[in-house]
């Protein structure tokens, strides 16, 4: 089925390169570095480092991917959309429910996160309320066009930049050599099970891509700024576990669920405590602003196919966005922070990024040799990282990925039934 091309339902090329590279960096500095990082840390000691290091090539390769794609196939969906052209309507549509599924689940929680860290900040209403008028602004953020929403993001991921270099520069002369000793302390299986679990603090980048329909001169634009956001997300990722480590210690990393805070309350820089608050807090805003974005981008294509109801398809006449994408993703994402998170789900979102992403490499293994940039090795090596790290996922957790699947072929199979009539 073509995706129809009618200019009702086009969106507007407005995000530069500046927009793209800050939705990317946006999606991908957020809950990973502010409490990942600890988790990582207790699973392998200081060499979780090294697996760092390991999930940013898995994520680079799996971000040529994605870009060399989204540079020919400049549309909103990206996998979801490469899989139908490419491959065919099955990996297409798994692409697309798999990126919903984990999306919005990962948005629950994000908005949580924030309520949580800005109650330490302001102290007045309640987390709940705090999260519950963040999913609301920021659905409006989103509403009202994509280059103000762009905007908004600049400045959300600039604060939060600003706070994690001001870390950085204050706990290097903090860093004891002592800390990272002993430095594997649980061998290789501690060093990738580390490293699975910072892949997917890496992955979105992705998010470029799925609004690559927004994107000017994407075929030049959406390359440069994957690559400039994953290599400077590594960088970041690697100096602040650096001096976290440095500071204070795995242990310590491991034992507080907010580890960057526990290092800020070590050093003596004027107000980095507050600092670091600001910073996670919108570190958590950056994350949920490109959710909503992703997510309502993902609706639209899937509407204009008809796996989801077409109502999603539907472009606002003045704002240019998919509106009721948007308005149907922030009552979402308000339900599930008002029913705490659905652990059932948040269980499978491992299982569901790598097919997601698994899919990625396979299309862009079967481009045309005239449109691959990288050539087939770049989607080859990230295939197989994300098969090997798939491979460790507890059979539980690939179960019931998989019944979420199930879920979503049924649904799809109803719309089409009614909608292609």
């Amino acid at each position: 089925m073509e995706r129809p091309k009618t200019q009702q339902h086009e969106l507007l090329r407005v995000l530069t390169l500046k927009d793209a590279v800050g939705v990317g960096l946006g999606a991908i500095i957020g809950a990973g570095i502010f409490v990942v990082t600890g988790v990582a840390a207790g699973l392998a000691g200081p060499a979780f480092l090294i697996g760092l290091l390991f999930a940013g090539m898995i994520a680079a390769f799996n971000a040529l991917s994605s870009a060399q794609l989204a540079a020919v196939y400049p549309h909103s969906g990206g996998t979801y959309e490469y899989g139908y052209r490419l491959l065919n309507s099955t990996l297409g549509f798994s692409a697309g429910w798999m990126f919903l599924i984990s999306k919005l689940s990962a948005a629950g929680v994000v908005a949580i996160g924030f309520g949580s860290y800005f109650y330490q900040l302001i102290p007045v209403f309640s987390p709940l309320v705090l999260s519950v008028l963040a999913v609301l602004l920021l659905t409006l953020a989103n509403y009202f066009g994509i280059k103000k929403a762009g905007m908004l993001n600049l400045v959300i991921v600039s604060v939060t930049l600003i706070s994690l270099l001001y870390l950085v520069f204050s706990g290097i002369p903090a860093v004891k050599q002592e800390n990272f000793q002993p430095f594997a302390p649980f061998g290789m299986a501690g060093i990738a099970e580390a490293a699975a679990l910072l892949f997917f603090a890496f992955t979105g980048y992705a998010r470029i891509a799925t609004l690559a329909e927004e994107v000017r001169e994407p075929h030049k634009t959406i390359p440069r700024a994957v690559i400039i956001t994953i290599v400077s997300a590594i960088v970041l990722y690697a100096a602040v576990s650096l001096v976290a480590v440095g500071v204070i210690g795995t242990e310590r990393m491991a034992d507080s669920r907010s580890p960057l805070q526990v290092v800020a309350a070590a050093l003596s820089t004027p107000a980095i405590r507050t600092v670091i608050t600001i910073g996670a807090s919108t570190a958590m805003l950056g994350v949920l602003l490109s959710q909503i974005l992703g997510i309502s981008r993902m609706l639209l294509a899937m509407g204009r196919r008809h796996d989801l109801p077409p109502l999603f398809k539907r472009v606002h006449r003045r704002f240019r966005v998919p509106h009721v994408g948007i308005l149907l993703t922030g009552a979402i994402v308000q339900l599930l922070v008002l029913a705490g998170s659905f652990e059932f789900i948040l269980r499978s979102a491992s299982f569901t990024i790598l097919l997601y992403y698994s899919i990625t490499n396979i299309a862009a293994l079967k481009q045309p040799e005239s449109e691959q940039l990288y050539g087939k090795f770049i989607p080859v090596l990230g295939l197989i990282g994300c098969l090997a790290m798939s491979v460790s996922l507890p059979l539980q957790v690939i179960l019931s990925g998989l019944g979420l699947l199930a879920i979503g072929f049924v649904l799809r199979l109803l719309f089409h039934k009614v909608y292609d009539k």
